[in-house]
């Protein structure tokens, strides 16, 4: 049985929707062995958030948690950011440095944005998966680690296995576990306690009162599609807090971005009217693909929004000649 002392690593992770409690089943459970973690989510919906939580209820809770953003390192320093080099392996190393695998022994390791490792760093990165073990950057010294690994990303590696730039080999060792995340515009009912976490977050870090948020303020935020997620949510309190005199939030301390969404009611529909002629369905399919395509830009945001795959939408827009074939 787990202690009540491991499973309040999670506690910090806001919100009740069932899409969040999926995710969150899942990463407890990953949290009980020692597999590898890949966490799937967009930008800003709380992947380091999760990743921690595996580990600080994991049986390695006492032992070093290392993050490297594979993203934010570039490609000609990340071997050396991961497993170190010794002096003189190239030019500028005038001594040896202790790379990130090393640090983390006994440990975890969040690989964050993992989609970016350079193909040529990926054979390397395997062999620890698979052996424990790896050389320094110009060492002969081969280096034993025992290793948890959590892995990130928000790119589509089933695509880029496809195009050459992601490992096959590497996804499947990495993809033991798979935690999705969802989007916040897929868990919205989450956003007033959300709002409610990050008054009181933002009210200690900035030394404010704020108290509550008001009813419009809040249905605007829902209304709202946040492309940022709980990352663009959080910064909004923050903005919000810092520019108001205020002691509660209001419609109008909202940016205008996010005051001007309009009603579901209010977006473009087909509207057939009460004296009307009936046409052909194709000629409906012919409006929907178009209107569709015109707001959301791509066949896969347009699938979404109708229902479909983004093989649907591509065929019927090609049919209709609303795109080149």
């Amino acid at each position: 049985k787990r202690s009540r002392k491991l499973d309040k690593a999670f506690d910090i992770i806001v919100g009740n929707s069932g899409k969040l409690k999926d995710a969150l089943t899942v990463a407890s459970k990953a949290a009980e062995t020692d597999s590898n973690v890949i966490i799937r989510g967009e930008s800003g919906t709380g992947k380091e958030l999760v990743a921690n939580a595996i580990h600080y209820s994991s049986k390695r809770h006492d032992k070093p948690f290392i993050r490297v953003n594979c993203a934010a390192i570039p490609s000609t320093l990340l071997e050396s950011e991961l497993f170190g080099h010794e002096k003189g392996a190239f030019t500028g190393a005038i001594m040896q440095k202790i790379g990130k695998f090393e640090l983390a022994d006994g440990g975890t390791i969040f690989l964050d944005e993992i989609g970016d490792i350079p193909i040529e760093i990926q054979a390397k990165l395997l062999r620890v998966l698979q052996d424990k073990e790896f050389e320094r950057v110009g060492g002969i010294r081969t280096i034993k680690v025992d290793v948890r690994i959590i892995a990130a990303t928000n790119k589509n590696l089933e695509e880029a296995m496809k195009n050459g730039t992601f490992r096959e080999d590497l996804y499947y060792r990495l993809n033991v576990i798979p935690v999705f995340l969802p989007a916040l515009r897929d868990r919205k009912e989450d956003i007033p306690v959300l709002v409610e976490h990050f008054i009181r977050k933002m009210n200690k870090k900035l030394g404010r009162n704020v108290q509550f948020i008001t009813n419009t303020a809040i249905k605007a935020l829902i209304k709202y599609d946040w492309p940022g997620n709980i990352r663009e949510l959080e910064n909004l309190i923050e903005r919000c807090i810092t520019l108001s005199d205020k002691e509660y939030i209001d419609f109008d301390d909202l940016p205008s971005y996010i005051k001007n969404v309009k009603d579901s009611k209010d977006d473009e529909v087909i509207y057939l009217g009460d004296n009307y002629d009936i046409e052909k369905m194709e000629n409906y399919e012919y409006k929907i693909i178009k209107a569709a395509l015109s707001r959301y830009k791509s066949f896969n945001k347009a699938g979404k929004a109708l229902g479909l795959t983004h093989k649907t939408v591509a065929a019927k827009a090609r049919k209709f000649h609303l795109v080149e074939n």
